[in-house]
């Protein structure tokens, strides 16, 4: 069984239609980047995973619990939503920091607000994933007094404090000059080295080639192709992979 199965997932805002009809599967410990020009839907449906909107169809399941389905989503109490918030963990583009916080109190908020644990506890594994994404001296440091590498380095560990089922990044070096960019994918990098599974929305194509297990290209709201990094990078069967490619890999 999939860790996460995704099924013909739709979603509208008024009359555009921006998901119509995603299904895809992830196991534990894959990581799968989704590519695509701007507008294809690839953030909608990181959305729609971390139930910051609601789809109008489809299913969503975590191992063997049936989080969403568009059939009884009038359902869905805000409380169920929140629950079903707590398997995925999202990085946004922003960072989304908050600036009156220092970096350990970004990190421990959200568990110590949900009460995942006593307040030591809650410290020390801020602690040590502040240590894993390399800022152990920044600890008692303030976001305007971070890089934007570094704050996307602690966006990284808040969410992974949550202990999250699945990490979703919502192209997390986007905002990034191109030197800060390296140290946020090196993070990522030894996310999946540690067994992590994540579902990666990124522009960054060697990144992409190099890290993922699953390659998804999306385009005008549909998985217009999706397979290995080899499959998709080397032999694309799609006229629109093939054309997006290209432009990309001019563009570097």
């Amino acid at each position: 069984m999939p860790f996460l199965e995704i099924k013909d997932i739709y979603k509208s805002f008024g009359r555009t239609e921006v998901l119509k009809g995603i299904s895809f599967s992830l196991d534990e410990g894959e990581v799968i980047s989704i590519i695509g020009s701007s507008g294809s839907g690839k953030t909608t449906l990181l959305r729609c995973l971390n139930f910051l909107e609601t789809p109008d169809k489809g299913t969503i399941s975590v191992g063997d619990m049936l989080l969403f389905d568009g059939e009884n989503k009038a359902a869905l109490k805000d409380e169920q939503i929140r629950e079903n918030r707590l398997h995925f963990g999202l990085v946004f583009q922003s960072f989304n920091l908050f600036p009156q916080y220092s970096v350990l109190d970004n990190v421990t908020l959200a568990p110590k607000l949900l009460k995942k644990g006593s307040n030591e506890e809650i410290d020390k594994k801020a602690r040590d994933l502040i240590e894993k994404v390399g800022l152990t001296e920044k600890i008692d440091s303030y976001p305007c007094q971070l890089s934007g590498g570094q704050q996307q380095r602690v966006a990284i560990a808040r969410a992974l404090a949550m202990n999250p089922d699945i990490l979703c990044f919502d192209e997390p070096t986007s905002a990034l000059d191109p030197e800060l960019t390296g140290e946020v994918l090196r993070v990522i990098k030894d996310l999946k080295e540690s067994g992590s599974t994540m579902i990666v929305v990124t522009h960054e194509m060697e990144f992409a080639k190099n890290v993922s297990d699953k390659i998804i290209f999306m385009a005008d709201g549909v998985i217009e192709e999706m397979g290995t990094p080899e499959e998709i990078f080397e032999n694309p069967k799609s006229e629109k992979t093939r054309n997006f490619l290209q432009n990309s890999l001019e563009k570097i």
